[in-house]
């Protein structure tokens, strides 16, 4: 089949019940219609005679009509779900998402989701998951395909093929009659074109995030700093130092003219070096669209600026570049941002992810430990006013570079989505954020969603407002201020050898042993007999640990990993984590963004058992093996 001119692998669909044991379809289903209304049933915002698709709330509130989905209150079809988003001020009914994501972004959403259904409506099912699976993906039979209640197969190879394909995302949206998209991170999950072409599709489909316009002032590095230096947040000195020109529009929502963005950017090499040079080096060169490590170098000296300009450039081709300072002996901390489309923007504390490898991310905690207190809640007010600016909507994360030698913070970057560590967060504050993005996206208020109720100490099964800024007298006395409980720490398990540079590797998985506790638990998008294959992330596991404290957190992570069990094709990080948890430097706090690599170079290893031990231990087992094979074939 092909659609727009894109051809899916046999245009399929498949339910959950059609896979054999190894993942493979032995029938297909097609999906039946589920309330969607079509296109003269949709409604283009509060005009005359089309409130009524408007819950009372959102009429009140003047809700903007991009928010407002095709199986909206008038058009969906009696159920639970529906009674339930009538009941809390929502305005559109939610039961069918297809996830534009895989491995453990697709895991992780399919988990917290079902557990809200299940604690809210009894049925972990009253959402049903559609997922999008590559020829890849089916073959190393990923998890998440078989947690999903259906998915479509979509051609393989790189994400431009599939999860981060707009037009390919759209129309799978559209066949399958879903309701919303989840894009979690990565691929096109910071691609305003995606919200932007399902709410102009017919059938007027939610995504689960920002707006596209949000997006595009804060999701993007460049814009997002100047309207961080317009909002007056500490910005470290870079190529559009001094810009702060914004436009406000009739709703007061912020936005960056593209002549404005322009003043930002390097457009050449020469231009770069002569920004470089005002700022002073060493200075890192950044790719606006890049992340995860990509699109960024870190350069020392002039001579070998042509050479790191181009290297970041050519990563993402066509990313608008930009030059800052680099800074030195900082900390990596961020603010967690939840908001609704009513303009209320909160802060769910902080996490600390200065342990960096090339800039990528490698372990995690919350909360932010080293800060003062006063600098934090600074960085947290500052993030809110941000995210109230721009019209922000949904989970974010501002990004700070923190210097403790003169407790200063400089406003680093906002990503426009739900961010891989989110759990930590989760495991301090107590709210599910998922399935608080789903609850946003359903058109609830902050103050209508039970975990933020129980944060800010409001009684769950009452629908009164929330002081969010604690801006009236007797605000205490109805609530309280939302404070972290305990410590968590989080290690990102990837198939990356440490011995080799930590190059990514591929291939089957024999054996998985992880055995969750009450202070540990993680998730990871292959099971045993599953594989890892050439196009999927490295990362395919993430473990948390929780402690009364930091010191608490960090034994029991330690124990976890010493406990997990992994065989397979492919080397793992788990032995380096290890070292890198049980170093003086890690356990006393005194990181900053460049230790792991000072480290790196400076060979630090993970321990290895001595080599002829090891020869005599394989030969045991060999042999053990063996023994095991003869008694069994004797048996018969």
């Amino acid at each position: 089949m092909t659609t727009n001119g894109i051809s899916l692998v046999n245009g399929d669909s498949h339910t959950n019940g059609d896979l054999k044991p190894n993942g493979i379809p032995k029938s297909h289903k097609s999906p039946q219609p589920d309330g969607l209304s079509q296109a003269n049933g949709i409604p283009h915002g509060p005009k005359k005679g089309q409130s009524r698709n408007l819950s009372p709330y959102a009429v009140k509130h003047k809700l903007a009509p991009h928010f407002i989905g095709g199986n909206h209150l008038d058009a969906a079809p009696a159920s639970s779900v529906k009674d339930f988003v009538a009941n809390h001020d929502g305005h559109t009914v939610i039961t069918n998402v297809l996830i534009a994501n895989n491995g453990i972004a697709a895991v992780k959403e399919i988990r917290s989701v079902r557990k809200w259904a299940y604690e809210t409506f009894g049925d972990e099912r009253a959402i049903q998951f559609t997922v999008m699976a590559t020829p890849e993906d089916l073959q190393a039979n990923a998890d998440y395909i078989r947690m999903a209640d259906q998915y479509v197969e979509v051609p393989g190879g790189t994400n431009n093929n599939n999860y981060a394909n707009v037009e390919l995302i759209v129309d799978v949206a559209e066949r399958m009659n879903v309701h919303a998209v989840w894009a979690g991170w990565g691929h096109a999950s910071e691609n305003p074109t995606l919200p932007e072409s399902l709410a102009a599709s017919p059938k007027k489909i939610i995504f689960i995030g920002p707006p596209g316009s949000a997006m595009r002032s804060l999701g993007d590095k460049i814009s997002s700093t100047i309207v961080a230096q317009h909002a007056k947040v500490p910005c470290i000195p870079w190529s559009g130092e001094g810009v702060d020109e914004v436009e406000v529009d009739q709703d007061g929502i912020v936005t960056v003219n593209p002549e404005i963005y322009e003043k930002g950017c390097t457009h050449t090499v020469e231009e770069g070096l002569a920004k470089a040079r005002a700022i002073g080096f060493p200075v890192m060169v950044k790719a606006s669209e890049g992340g995860g490590g990509k699109g960024i170098r870190k350069v020392e000296s002039e001579d070998k600026f042509t050479e790191l300009y181009n290297a970041a450039a050519s990563e993402i081709p066509g990313s608008p570049i930009f030059i800052m300072k680099l800074a030195g002996n900082a900390r990596h901390l961020e603010v967690q941002l939840l908001a609704d489309e009513y303009g209320n923007n909160i802060s769910l504390f902080g996490r600390d992810c200065s342990v960096q490898r090339r800039h990528q991310k490698i372990i995690e905690e919350a909360p932010v430990t080293v800060a003062k207190p006063q600098t934090f809640q600074a960085m947290e007010k500052a993030a809110v006013r941000l995210g109230r600016l721009v019209g922000y909507v949904s989970a974010g994360t501002v990004e700070y570079l923190y210097s403790h030698a003169d407790d200063k913070f400089y406003f680093l970057e906002l990503n426009p989505r739900l961010q891989v560590e989110h759990p930590t967060t989760e495991m301090v504050s107590g709210v599910n954020l998922p399935a608080a993005q789903l609850q946003v996206a359903m058109g609830l208020p902050l103050h209508r969603i039970r975990d933020i109720r129980l944060l800010y100490g409001a009684d769950p099964n009452t629908a009164s407002e929330i002081d969010f800024d604690f801006s009236k007298e007797d605000s205490l006395q109805s609530q309280r201020r939302p404070k972290p409980k305990g410590h968590t720490t989080a290690c990102r398990i990837t198939s990356e050898d440490p011995g080799e540079g930590f190059k990514p590797s591929s291939g089957k998985m024999q054996e998985l042993n992880f055995r969750s506790s009450s202070n540990v638990w993680g998730y990871f998008s292959v099971g045993t007999q599953g594989g890892i294959h050439n196009f999927s992330d490295s990362q395919f596991g993430h473990i948390f640990a929780y402690g009364e404290n930091r010191s608490a957190s960090r034994k029991h992570m330690v124990i976890a990993l010493k406990e997990l069990s992994i065989r397979g094709d492919f080397r793992t990080t788990v032995e380096y984590l290890i070292k890198l948890l049980e170093t003086a430097a890690f356990e006393d706090n005194t990181i900053t963004t460049g230790w792991l690599d000072e480290l790196i170079s400076k060979k630090l290893t993970a321990e290895r058992p001595d080599s002829m031990l090891a020869v005599v231990c394989g030969a045991v087992t060999k042999a053990h093996v063996a023994s095991e094979a003869c008694i069994a074939e004797y048996r018969k």
